[in-house]
């Protein structure tokens, strides 16, 4: 596999690794989310402790509103995540 075709193989294991805890197979729950984020991406995000950060990332995540962070909303969010960290690595 290229290394792009690795990358995707990975972003999709992490979803499922983390999704169907609590319910849904193809959806986070906000405690699903934050166990995600906290195991994942604690490094660039740091520890996301602070609940109130949970449910706002959790909030603008949910774009259809339906109480739950679907495939399409989490690689919204690893893509923006991405998009900050190639501006970040980029400017040095």
């Amino acid at each position: 596999m290229s290394q792009i075709q690795q990358g995707m193989a990975l972003l999709i294991a992490a979803f499922h690794k983390y999704s169907g805890k609590e319910g849904d197979k193809t959806t986070l729950s906000k405690g699903e989310l934050k166990d995600l984020l906290n195991a994942e991406l604690s490094d660039i995000l740091g520890k996301s402790a602070d609940q109130a950060a949970v449910d706002k990332i959790f909030k603008d995540l949910d774009a259809n509103k339906d109480g739950t962070v679907d495939f399409q909303e989490y690689i919204t969010l690893v893509a923006c995540i991405t998009m900050l960290c190639n501006e970040f690595f980029t400017k040095k």
